[in-house]
């Protein structure tokens, strides 16, 4: 019902609606309708009452509510089911595992305005303030053998990396395996959770955290040569909510290709929005690191790397460092 209220109040948005009609449309009591309002408010959104005029939305307030990720959405299943929104959370990976467990549709989102547990690569800490960030987990069921599945963080990394362009004109590009960066800043990371069988798999979480509306003393000092916002990068406050919106539409834009043709197109702009190829990289692994040249990636995303004695190391995961020579 309060969504059915921050509808009409939208719809009427500029103009004042009164509360018999929105009574008369929601058939609920006026008493029902103030405790809606109240909610609202509560939640951010800025609403004037006037006597006898009614009541006129006047604000939105910047969070990443299911409702204003929904609102115009144009996907088929991604974020179309259910949407979980925390203000403050571990981590959106547990919940999201929860729900898949519990067999949960295709398309089920988890989004918090902080996370306080987050992680990225190699167990690392994902900086997560509250209000400034983005933070999702997306529950898949990707009908494709369980060792094609690594492919589904390459394709998200695609996806946002081109959703963000889009949105703010800001040329992130692919830093092996799938985190973005902005002049060799990280601004986005990408990591997939995995439940399957011997032949099947039974549903993949994959999470992402942007790095929105940051300013720069948000950022811990050990963090502050290393990462970036989007609104650094433009000087302009990220509608959050409409990059959500837009990264979830251009994620099933891509998803949907790999499903139907293959994951040839896909790999090809990866390649194109690579900043780790082509160039001196040193990649560590859980237990060992290696230098050489990052001379390409394979159809099934391994990284190709030409070591110093000339032998092809193919490296399946790890985190690259950019060397400058």
């Amino acid at each position: 019902m309060k969504e059915a209220v921050l509808r009409l109040l939208k719809k009427n948005r500029g103009a004042f609606i009164s509360g018999e009609d929105i009574c008369k449309s929601l058939q609920v009591t006026r008493t029902a309708i103030w405790k809606h309002i109240q909610v609202l408010r509560e939640e951010g959104y800025e609403i004037e009452a006037r006597p006898r005029a009614g009541y006129q939305l006047t604000g939105i307030p910047d969070r990443i509510y299911p409702e204003e990720i929904k609102e115009g959405i144009k996907t088929r299943t991604i974020g179309r089911n259910k949407i979980f929104h925390f203000s403050t959370l571990s981590s959106t990976t547990e919940p999201a595992r929860e729900e898949a467990q519990k067999g949960c549709e295709e398309g089920t989102l988890v989004v918090a305005e902080e996370q306080t547990g987050g992680r990225g690569r190699l167990g690392r800490v994902w900086y997560s303030p509250q209000y400034k960030g983005i933070f999702l987990s997306l529950v898949l069921k990707p009908p494709v053998n369980p060792n094609e599945a690594s492919k589904v963080t390459m394709i998200a990394s695609v996806a946002l990396a081109l959703a963000i362009n889009k949105e703010t004109g800001v040329a992130a590009g692919i830093k092996w395996p799938n985190d973005l960066l902005v002049h060799g800043k990280k601004v986005c990371g990408i990591l997939a959770d995995l439940s399957a069988e011997l032949d099947r798999v039974n549903y993949l979480v994959l999470s992402a955290g942007i790095n929105a509306n940051h300013e720069p003393e948000d950022f811990p000092d050990d963090l502050k040569n290393n990462a970036t916002s989007l609104k650094i990068e433009t000087w302009r406050p990220v509608e959050r909510a409409k990059l959500v919106r837009a990264c979830l539409e251009s994620f099933e834009h891509w998803y949907t290709l790999w499903l139907d043709q293959g994951f040839g197109t896909i790999l090809s702009y990866w390649k194109e929005l690579s900043v780790s190829l082509n160039c001196p990289v040193r990649i560590h692994t859980l237990n060992k690191s290696w230098d050489g040249w990052a001379e390409d990636v394979d159809e099934d995303g391994a990284l190709l790397l030409r070591l110093p004695n000339g032998q092809l190391q193919r490296l399946v995961s790890g985190e690259v460092s950019l060397r400058i020579t």
